[in-house]
């Protein structure tokens, strides 16, 4: 069994993320960063990584912290919690992870951010074919839907003999429409662009996908703590009919229910990432699992915060809208909760339904 309780270093790795994103994003600024072509915050990554939090699951002797996946879940949760516009995701998660399973020490050691150039909605459970051709070291296709591939300096791209690296600034990047304003999307183009095969296969694409899954579900966790805190909190203070809202029974309960999709969320999570900081061959189960009960936890407590703050909820000037549409991108991410229940009834031979 997965030890599911924070360690003292857990504990206190929050704390410092925490107070970093405290002084250098809070919502009123993630909010103004919305207005921008590219809300990317780099002053805010930067100071990340020189907390050494974006490489806490590289090797000490490759420039990173020698943690595990389980401190850059704690982070992960920070992340959520805050609504950071970072490529942490894609850039610590995901690109580290493919990196590290493909054992490319040149680019681990660069510290330079490695996004991988995979739709965002990519399953990990059953990802889909390459849509990039290599030959005689170049790349020629395209990839849509790129989280963060504007934020990259080198994209890992699947081919299908295996992935490559290739230089950001040789590729086109067009942005696209995105439901998340704090995770850009965009389209990339590749036509004849010089590429370095890193990996052969697919083996480090699908476990950069499994434990980018498994990660998410820790920054659902954080996302949805964040918007049951701020609802209880709004519903003791607002007045309605000389009481506090928040002394309604049918609010209680609401409350209540949430409060325990949290908790629960928070045990699989937990155990997602304990799974693969540790190599655990039930991987993929903890992630269909996690991702299949936190994406609908984080979407619900987003909503909940919305009604719950009434009219002022509603508005732009609130953040709550920043958590329901990062909730709702985030559900889509990886593989949409139905896929990871159809994954999980194969992974543990369910029988059809009748």
């Amino acid at each position: 069994m997965s030890d599911l309780l924070y360690s003292e270093i857990e504990t206190d790795l929050r704390a410092g993320v925490r107070e970093l994103l405290d002084d250098k994003a809070p919502w009123n600024d993630v909010l103004a960063g919305t207005e921008r072509d590219e809300p990317l915050d780099a002053a805010l990554w930067q100071s990340l990584t020189d907390m050494g939090v974006t490489a806490l699951p590289v090797p000490e002797d490759r420039g990173g912290a020698g943690a595990t996946w389980r401190e850059t879940a704690v982070v992960a949760e920070e992340i959520g919690r805050a609504v950071a516009p970072v490529p942490f995701l894609t850039g610590a998660v995901l690109g580290v992870a493919a990196l590290l399973a493909a054992g490319d020490r040149e680019l681990l050691e660069s510290g330079r951010t490695a996004v991988l150039a995979v739709p965002f909605t990519t399953n990990p459970h059953a990802a889909s074919a390459p849509t990039a051709r290599a030959g005689n070291g170049t790349l020629t296709g395209a990839v849509t839907s790129v989280a963060d591939g504007s934020a990259a300096d080198v994209l890992l791209v699947p081919a299908a003999d295996g992935l490559y690296a290739v230089e950001a600034a040789d590729a086109a990047r067009a942005p696209v429409v995105s439901l998340d304003m704090t995770r850009r999307l965009c389209d990339v183009t590749f036509d004849g662009a010089p590429a370095r095969r890193i990996a052969e296969g697919d083996a480090a694409l699908r476990t950069a996908l499994l434990t980018g899954a498994a990660i998410l579900a820790s920054e659902q966790l954080g996302l949805a703590e964040r918007c049951l805190e701020t609802t209880v909190a709004y519903v003791k203070t607002r007045y309605q009919f000389g009481r506090p809202v928040g002394s309604y029974q049918a609010l209680k309960h609401r409350l209540a229910d949430l409060w325990t999709s949290v908790t629960q969320a928070r045990a699989v999570a937990r155990h997602a990432a304990s799974c693969a900081a540790t190599g655990d061959p039930d991987l993929p189960v903890a992630v269909a699992v996690a991702q299949a009960h936190c994406s609908a936890v984080a979407v619900k407590a987003a909503e909940e915060c919305v009604q719950m703050h009434g009219g002022i909820g509603f508005t732009w000037e609130h953040p709550a809208h920043l958590y329901l549409k990062r909730a709702k991108s985030a559900a889509l991410a990886l593989g949409a909760p139905d896929r990871h229940r159809a994954a999980l009834a194969t992974l543990v031979d369910l029988p059809p339904a009748p």
